[in-house]
């Protein structure tokens, strides 16, 4: 059946529709019940902030909503498991970005769809509406063009950008295989890993496990893998080129982590038999992922499985990301969401699965949570993601000079974000 029949296709179109329809809406900040207030909020009060600005741009984060206001920006040519379904269709989508923000971090965002595929078009579009906002996500753009996107902005403009759909799943799941290579007692240096699919996640995934200190990493495309053998490699396909043709069979003989960013059926039973002991197998194709964990549990029972999706162990869920690295780049006003940044929130993510879980947290899930094979990395709606990643993320800007702030205390930093979500609330 269709996602689009039955019942629950209905009830998501009630959700949307509603009273009010879409998800988002503006809030007015301020009191605004009187004459004074009027002329406080407009002319000719606002005269004053806006002459502030003109004189010291860096203003504009102590009178305006700049400070706290993400852009998410998208042309809908890669929508979740849609594809290329337009930036109008996109819209739904953006929207639900913006909800994640406010809920998770308490960020604002507005969602902006360009119609263009044109890269330069895009680019120019997102460059002239900077001014706006504190920090950009980009969103399901397809690759490769979202690797030429993405650097661009970066270099144009002096706030954060990231497009989450590389960055988001990188992060998570080096988290997720951190806490593995503890449990199995293995080295980060020491992992033979193997990444199937060579998309804009896998690319990023790649690049940031090599940061950490992965030496061996082994990317297949639909076409086999990638070796200098090969004519159809794109730029960022040959950062991953073996120097000697390498079959897939040969791949996954003594791997330790297989990471799965393609599509169902992209391996199976046979490539993970050949694995290493206690392999950590990670299926995070969506909906439907490369191999279910029954069948992964069944060929390998002492493997260590995580997926993309909430109903099994071990969700691979950018959530647990973006969020919380934008809040830590914005608060210390970074111009960057630089490698370093990045790892950093990949390392607060290990560590804080592997502390105590706050009760509430099983009460959610309805079961018992402890650190182990089956909770690699935090649930999302434990309040203590905001204050943990978003400090480890704000100080890595601080000491690699991506903030310029030399007043920043991060301690009580971590006491205001707490204060944010209310941590220690029932």
């Amino acid at each position: 059946m269709s996602i689009r029949e039955g019942a629950f296709a209905q009830e998501a179109r009630d959700y949307h529709e509603g009273d009010r329809p879409g998800k988002i809406a503006t809030e007015v900040t301020k009191s605004f019940h009187s004459q004074k207030d009027l002329s406080l909020a407009y002319t000719p009060g606002v005269a004053v902030p806006c002459l502030d600005i003109e004189e010291n741009p860096d203003e504009a984060y102590r009178y305006t909503a700049k400070a706290n206001l993400i852009g998410v920006i998208s042309n809908g040519t890669a929508v979740l498991g849609l594809g290329d379904i337009g930036p109008l269709a996109s819209k739904p989508v953006m929207e639900g970005k913006a909800i994640l923000f406010k809920k998770f971090s308490d960020l604002d965002a507005y969602d902006i769809e360009v119609d263009t595929k044109d890269i330069t078009r895009f680019c120019n579009v997102v460059e002239a509406i900077a001014p706006t906002f504190g920090g950009i996500n980009l969103e399901d753009i397809k690759a490769p063009e979202c690797f030429e996107i993405e650097k661009r902005l970066v270099e144009a403009l002096d706030i954060p950008v990231m497009h989450d759909d590389q960055h988001g799943t990188a992060v998570i799941s080096a988290a997720a295989i951190m806490n593995a290579c503890r449990l199995t007692e293995r080295q980060i240096s020491d992992i033979r890993v193997v990444i199937v699919g060579a998309g804009a996640a896998a690319i990023s995934c790649g690049r940031l496990y090599r940061h950490m200190g992965v030496k061996t990493i082994i990317m297949i495309d639909s076409k086999g893998v990638i070796h200098n053998g090969r004519d159809d490699l794109n730029e960022y396909k040959r950062e991953f080129s073996l120097q000697v043709e390498t079959t897939q069979e040969d791949a996954f003989v003594g791997a330790d982590v297989v990471v799965g960013l393609s599509r169902p059926g992209t391996f199976g039973v046979e490539d993970i038999k050949r694995m290493s002991a206690d392999p950590i197998i990670f299926t995070l194709a969506n909906p439907t992922p490369e191999m279910f964990p029954e069948d992964v549990r069944k060929a390998r029972p002492d493997a260590i499985i995580a997926t993309g999706r909430s109903d099994f162990p071990n969700q691979v869920n950018n959530v647990l990301g973006f969020p919380f690295i934008f809040r830590g780049a914005l608060d210390v006003r970074a111009r960057k969401i630089n490698m370093e940044m990045k790892v950093a929130a990949s390392e607060a993510l290990a560590a804080l699965a592997r502390q105590e879980v706050p009760e509430y947290i099983s009460e959610l899930y309805g079961t018992e949570v402890t650190f182990g094979r089956e909770y690699l990395i935090p649930k999302p709606f434990d309040k203590r993601l905001i204050v943990e990643v978003s400090a480890a993320v704000a100080a890595a800007a601080l000491v690699t000079g991506s903030s310029s702030r030399s007043d920043f205390d991060i301690t009580q930093y971590k006491e205001s974000l707490a204060k944010r979500v209310c941590v220690d609330c029932d």
